[in-house]
């Protein structure tokens, strides 16, 4: 982990909270998020007696997922505290009996349902996604562009999965590739760039950068469909060409307009519709 430390307001209190870069995660102090729930006095305490109940429930791997980590106490010392990240915090949560904790029971069981329905229903999770695209002020036309470039993804991992490409690993670094390919930069430095963290980087990518990367990815799905690649050293190599489709596109169009299109405009900074097209 890095030494960043943050500190997240939540109900008028601190929760302690840390920037993993490497791994790309959010990693919060589990005293901090007990005390807010629970009220307790000795949050301390409360979760010596939680991680034993977890460990005699057979929860161990919940348990040894919160990890040890120096962070700055209320005195201005760093001491070790045990830290979860995001997935881990809410499986404690649901383990903490206190009232102050059920709006977040709630809302995980809300949010398992809507996942059950979508998976019997792909398509209302397209309904879904448009109306949190309104919701959280994107154009009509960006929306547009965002629904067809998922349609895209789904296509080029789905001609990997052909291809015998694994998802998670070896799809991350596909991914990478074609990326590097025609922007120039990793997906982690693109993201740097616009300063994300957790934050989608397609969502917060300009009109032009969103039709690129789908002209990236379509490409890499007709090079892929005429050359059969049969192992994952030739998959890199056409994802790499694909990307490279884009590149030059996205080099041509720099040349007509004299600068650059890759932009550190995000969604975060640009609410309105005419600064994303």
């Amino acid at each position: 982990m890095s030494t960043s430390i943050k500190i997240l307001l939540f109900d008028g209190k601190g929760i302690r909270r840390h920037w993993d870069n490497k791994n790309e995660l959010w990693y919060f102090s589990v005293v901090d998020v007990i005390a807010i729930l629970t009220n307790s006095e000795n949050p301390q305490v409360y979760w010596r007696v939680l991680k034993k109940r977890l460990l005699d429930e057979g929860s161990d791997q919940t348990v040894t997922k919160c990890n040890g980590f120096k962070m700055k106490s209320a005195d201005g010392k760093f001491r070790l505290t045990d830290v979860a990240d995001t997935e881990t915090m809410l499986r404690l949560i649901q383990s903490i009996p206190s009232s102050n904790a059920e709006p977040f029971k709630l809302w995980l069981a809300h949010v398992g349902y809507e996942r059950l329905e979508e998976t019997a229903d792909p398509e209302i999770a397209i309904q879904r996604a448009l109306k949190t695209y309104l919701q959280k002020g994107y154009g009509q036309e960006w929306i547009n562009q965002r629904l067809k470039s998922i349609e895209v993804r789904k296509a080029l991992t789905n001609e990997w999965e052909k291809r015998g490409m694994k998802e998670g690993a070896e799809f991350a670094i596909l991914t990478n590739e074609i990326t590097k390919a025609w922007t120039g930069l990793t997906v982690k430095q693109f993201k740097n760039l616009k300063g994300l963290k957790k934050e989608n980087l397609r969502d917060n990518m300009t009109n032009l950068e969103l039709v690129l990367n789908m002209l990236a990815e379509t490409a890499t799905i007709e090079i892929s469909k005429k050359r059969l690649p049969i192992n994952f050293s030739e998959n890199k190599k056409v994802a790499h060409e694909g990307g490279s489709v884009a590149g030059n596109a996205r080099k041509e169009i720099e040349k007509k307009i004299g600068r650059r299109m890759i932009s550190k405009e995000n969604f975060l900074t640009v609410k309105d519709e005419k600064n994303l097209t």
